[in-house]
């Protein structure tokens, strides 16, 4: 199927003439060149030629003639060719924008018209003469009168075929990296290597700066007719050229100004008004501080009848195959990110003139695609837009990309490109035929390994279909991730064949393969459990295995699991006398002892639910408990019924009223509880402030004791420390654990249990076997000092790696995960041990793990969703807030059994390739800043990387509105407390800029809440959050930053610079930063190049960094005779 530019081309040919009338599409033929099937493909064909034919008029409204202009003047570069320039000053001979092209010859070559044709088109077109030279800082085109290119040929004859081949593959990737200067030039090289008597292969590599895709189109046209004439003897047929590439770029420059260039980037400063989203992929490995461009490439095909529907569907919504494809894949962006603001680059010829059409130049400009997929609309819908913002940038096409950059000022960040980092081209250069007389040609396939984006996605039509190639960079995805993608863009073009109507969140993109692993595959976690069986049962079952065993530990005092059972039992015929019954709820408000123990037991065997209250909560905090939810009864002491807020409930002092309570019977009852019924109600802190209550039943509490105890090793002869308030939901799998198996609890006073010194004298003395602590007060613990200690459970926040590496050491470590509302545990992981690392999350038994994106659907390995939990255990809902458990408790839909549920954890997380699972810290604490999505997180498992910080949290403030900013605070270690400046220095070196925190906090200690996370609202102010340019202006301090200060000002055209002031915040842009560079190479005469400045904008930093080469050039230059006289040593 031919091209559109070639279809027009045949349509000229049988003077066939289209032009239009508005928006209609006129026609003018020759009737008998009008037949049926012309006139069909002119049908089918309609919306591109009216794309087309729009284009062109609208880029060559109101455009004068490009005429020669002298060449005894300064030549300036186009647009484009200055970007590539300032690109090359970054990273100079960087090969990045090489465009090689490899053709395998077979036949009789004649190597004399070949070289003769090469210097032809040499001499045709000044491009392939030019270099680039810079004059007072500012970039200009020399063009070379005479060029003679060499046609060096390597003989290979001798070679085996396949040392032949290989050869040629590690030539050709040789030569496509092979960098260019292009000062010196020529900037086109071209190398034959003889295979056999008949079997040539010729290398040819371009710069970007002088081609593009249709020039190579050209210059393989020419090639073929020159070589076609010269090896007969024939003169070149080829008419001479009006114009030159020279004379467009000094005609691009006149042309684009004034009213012509504030009419273009009128219409793109409206289209990218506003915060401009970065397009955030899921990567594999973190993101180079500064942006790299390794790459590689994956190909994929699609079926011919796949290609076809896709045609059919694009005309019957009056859209271009090119406009399906964007939005299919702008649709796939989408779910990946779940951004809904998506900028794409895209190429375009920029051939809209015909004195541009045969030329050899770099014409290509990238249109910026920004589509809006708020609103979640169908596909169709979706495509709409997509039309819409197609044909407006087609509309203003004429702006370069360098120019828009330049004008936006956009906010300059080394790790990413500016406007888009995502490229999506469908190939309309016109097909190029492969002929020369005698010979038989064909391309070479050559592995990519550049990438210049993140990600591209180049579609091709070909005769069995499209195809197309993922481009990406390696230092952020890895294949297999690149393989994923293909599969799920193919899942997605099949679902919008399909049903085109589809909101595009619930296009199909998973292979029905990776659904089943996902949703069924990592979730086969059944395991027996008692499934009728309360607690308490269980605990009842256990007394009679182990009557004489120590059940539980308080300073002196022990009790037997009989003792236990016994006066938990004479308890609970008491507070049933009192009225306690299933679904009944009883609080507990006593300190740390064998009858906080008692209590719990007893509550439960009545059949009551208790509630914890710890006494050394606030009183405001404990009356707002107690008021919602007005228990009946209160279990307490008689030293601190003075000290509790005013309530209704009936209370009973387990001191002062034992001896009435005594009086009952020793021996266990019927609670008339069920596994359905309330275990109890545990206060959460909520993200208002205000705790709400979750309601446990029973039914995971039998799981939780049968999964805990198997996990953790426990045996009979194990001692468990409990160590958590038993207001803290933590708390209950220390008991479940130790009196479901036989084991003995040991408790300790809140002093005893201080981390450090006291905690470790309490593990120490007991010999305590199994512990459940949060990192931070593990951390501060030496983990070669307990010799008895068999297993470390970590839970409440993530362990860092150090920690696993520390704790896992000859003993069970496992990070465990679960908010209450799972009865817990969703999560045991064993750690370390040649196991995991890092910390990860799988379900434990009988629990479904699901991460889905905000419409509920599964998402792919990588990507980041909200983790939902199901299965056993899951909580009742929040006491007296049904729209809140209503929006948190919500109809599972992977699962046919009546009334299923999944609790939405809020937790940010992604699926492992492995299956395990990463959580990437909580949604809500996903920010914001200029456009990036940062998750501190990242921040935080940076900082604490650092030797000298022992804890650190980082949360985005917006003290001020408007003024978002990001803020670390750490708690450092004593003995080696690093300097802000070091923590900086730290990070800076493996962080983007924008990661980088405004301010740093130190603090003794991070603010806990009552349920021991970092209570974040107490995080203080800090004093130095405010902008930089706000900051008192603080004068140069040496003669270098002083003359530097005067050269920013002059070149920023600004009167006053200071020493922290940045030369990019100040109003600098990349064109600016060359004339800057231009300075100070003739100032400081040490190689400054434009890669200083970007990593050291401040007059200070580049201050330092340019005193620092003064001195290195000061050692390198010393006399000859000082030199002689140094003596080596080693050192």
């Amino acid at each position: 199927m031919k091209t559109i530019d070639e279809f027009l081309i045949y349509l000229s040919s049988l003077d066939v003439k289209l032009w239009l009338e508005g928006d209609r599409l006129c026609c003018n033929a020759p009737e008998e060149v009008l037949t049926s099937s012309l006139s069909s493909q002119l049908s089918q064909r309609k919306e591109e030629i009216l794309v087309f034919l729009h284009r062109t008029n609208q880029t060559s409204k109101s455009k004068r003639a490009i005429l020669p202009v002298s060449r005894t003047e300064d030549l300036p570069l186009s647009f484009a060719q200055q970007r590539l320039w300032f690109l090359d000053q970054i990273e100079p001979g960087t090969p990045l924008y090489n465009v090689p092209a490899a053709v395998r010859l077979k036949g009789s070559l004649n190597i004399a018209a070949l070289e003769q044709s090469f210097n032809e088109i040499v001499r045709r077109h000044e491009a392939l003469r030019t270099t680039f030279q810079t004059l007072d800082g500012q970039p200009v085109q020399l063009i070379s009168p005479i060029l003679t290119l060499a046609l060096p040929i390597l003989d290979w004859r001798q070679l085996r075929h396949d040392e032949r081949e290989a050869e040629v593959q590690r030539l050709a990737d040789k030569e496509a990296q092979r960098p260019f200067d292009l000062a010196k030039g020529p900037l086109l090289r071209v190398t034959l290597v003889r295979l056999d008597e008949a079997e040539y292969v010729a290398l040819l590599t371009m710069h970007h700066i002088i081609s593009d895709a249709w020039s190579t189109g050209i210059l393989i046209r020419e090639l073929s007719t020159l070589y076609e004439a010269f090896s007969t003897g024939q003169p070149s047929p080829l008419p001479e050229l009006p114009i030159q590439y020279a004379d467009f770029a000094a005609w691009q420059r006149q042309w684009l100004q004034g009213e012509v260039l504030n009419a273009q980037l009128s219409h793109w400063r409206k289209q990218l008004s506003g915060n401009l989203p970065i397009l955030q992929l899921p990567t594999d490995y973190p993101r180079p501080r500064v942006q790299t461009f390794r790459g590689a490439g994956q190909s994929f095909s699609l079926p011919t009848d796949l290609t076809e529907a896709l045609k059919a569907l694009s005309q019957k919504e009056e859209v271009t195959l090119f406009m399906t494809l964007l939005a299919a894949f702008k649709t796939l962006l989408y779910r990946y990110t779940s951004q809904e603001d998506i900028l794409v680059g895209s190429p375009i010829a920029n051939r809209n003139r015909m004195e541009t059409e045969l030329l050899i130049g770099f014409f290509v400009n990238t249109l910026v695609l920004r589509t809006d997929l708020s609103g979640n609309p169908t596909f169709r819908e979706f495509l709409r837009r997509v039309r819409q913002v197609t044909w407006d940038a087609y509309d203003h096409q004429d702006l370069p990309f360098e120019k828009l950059v330049e004008e936006l000022q956009l906010e300059r960040d080394l790790s990413y490109s500016p406007l888009f980092q995502v490229k999506f081209m469908l190939q309309n250069a016109p097909k190029v035929d492969l002929k020369l007389p005698g010979l038989t040609l064909s391309f070479l396939h050559s592995e990519n390994s550049t990438a210049k984006l993140d990600l591209s996605l180049d579609m091709y039509e070909t005769a069995s279909g499209l195809m197309g190639v993922f481009e990406y960079n390696t230092d952020l995805f890895d294949g297999a991730t690149i393989n994923r993608m293909v599969e799920h863009f193919r899942s997605l073009l099949s679902g919008i064949l399909k049903n085109p109507e589809q909101h595009i969140s619930e296009l199909l993109l998973l292979t029905e393969a990776e659904q089943h692993r996902l949703l069924l595959g990592w979730n086969d976690t059944q395991s027996l459990y008692p499934r009728d069986l309360c607690f308490h049962e269980l605990f009842e079952a256990q007394v009679e295995r182990s009557p004489d065993a120590v059940a539980v530990v308080f300073k002196d005092e022990q009790l037997t699991y009989r003792e236990l059972n016994q006066r938990a039992n004479q308890l609970s015929h008491h507070l049933q006398k009192l009225g306690v019954k299933p679904e009944v709820l009883v609080g507990i408000c006593v300190e740390r002892s064998l009858s906080m123990v008692i209590g719990v037991l007893a509550i439960l065997k009545a059949g009551g639910a208790y509630i914890p209250l710890d006494p050394t909560y606030p009183l405001e905090r404990l009356a707002f408990m107690l008021s919602d939810s007005q228990v009946p009864i209160l279990l307490t002491t008689q030293k601190l019924v003075t000290e509790l807020p005013q309530h209704i409930a009936k209370v009973v002092c387990l001191d002062t009223d034992w001896a009435t309570i005594a009086q009952e019977s020793k021996q266990n009852l019927n609670s008339g509880a069920i596994v359905e019924n309330l275990a109890y109600l545990i206060y959460t802190s909520g993200s208002t402030g205000t705790p709400k209550g979750v309601l446990v039943t029973h039914q995971g509490l039998g799981n939780l004791t049968k999964d805990k105890i198997r996990t953790c090793k426990v045996q009979p002869d194990s001692r468990i420390l409990q160590f958590f308030s038993l207001s803290f939901d933590a708390s209950i799998p220390e008991l479940v654990m130790a009196l479901g198996s036989g084991a003995t609890l040991h408790l300790g006073t809140p002093e005893d249990l201080l981390p450090g010194s006291a905690l470790m004298q309490i593990l120490r003395e007991q010999a305590i076997t199994h512990i459940t602590l949060p990192p931070s007060a593990l951390a501060v613990l030496p983990p070669a000092e307990l010799p008895a200690l068999e297993m470390v459970l970590v839970g409440g926040e993530a362990p860092s790696g150090e920690l696993i590496a520390q704790w896992s050491k000859g003993r069970l470590f496992i990070n465990a995960y679960g908010p209450t509302e799972t009865t817990v545990n969703a999560s045991m992981v064993e750690c370390g041990n040649d196991g995991q690392s890092l910390p990860t999350v799988r379900p434990a038994a009988n629990k479904q793990l699901y991460i889905l994106d905000q419409h509920l659907q599964p998402v792919p390995i990588g990507v980041p969703g909200e983790l939902h939990i199901g299965g056993v255990g899951l909580a009742r809902g929040y006491l007296n807030r049904p729209e809140k458990t209503a929006e948190t408790f919500i109809p599972n839909p992977f699962s046919d059994e009546p009334g299923s549920r999944l609790y939405k954890t809020g937790d940010l997380a992604c699926y492992l390739s492995d299956g395990h699972i990463k959580l990437l810290g909580r949604l809500d604490h996903q920010v914001k800043i200029r456009g990036f999505r940062i998750e501190p997180g990242e921040i935080e498992a940076l900082l604490t990387q650092h030797p000298g910080v022992r804890e650190s949290i980082v949360i985005v403030r917006e003290d001020q509105p408007g003024d978002k900013r990001l803020v670390a605070y750490i708690v450092p270690d004593p003995e080696n407390n690093p300097t802000i400046g070091d923590l900086r220095r730290f990070i800076a070196e493996k962080l983007p800029n924008y990661m980088i925190p405004a301010a740093f906090v130190t603090l003794d200690a991070l603010p806990l809440n009552p349920n021991g996370k970092v209570d974040r609202f107490a995080l203080p102010v800090p004093d130095t959050a405010r902008p930089e340019l706000e900051s008192a202006f603080v004068a140069p301090c040496t003669p270098t930053e002083q003359i530097l200060a005067d050269i920013f000002a002059k070149v920023l055209e600004v009167e006053q610079v200071g020493a922290h002031d940045n030369f990019f915040e100040l109003g600098g842009h990349s064109l600016l930063a060359t004339q800057l560079v231009a300075q100070l190479l003739k100032t400081f005469e040490v190689e400054v190049t434009v890669v200083d400045l970007f990593e050291a904008p401040t007059v200070t930093g580049l201050a330092e960094r340019i005193e620092k080469m003064q001195t290195l050039e000061k050692l390198w230059s010393l006399p000859l005779e000082m030199v002689e006289e140094r003596e080596e040593i080693e050192i």
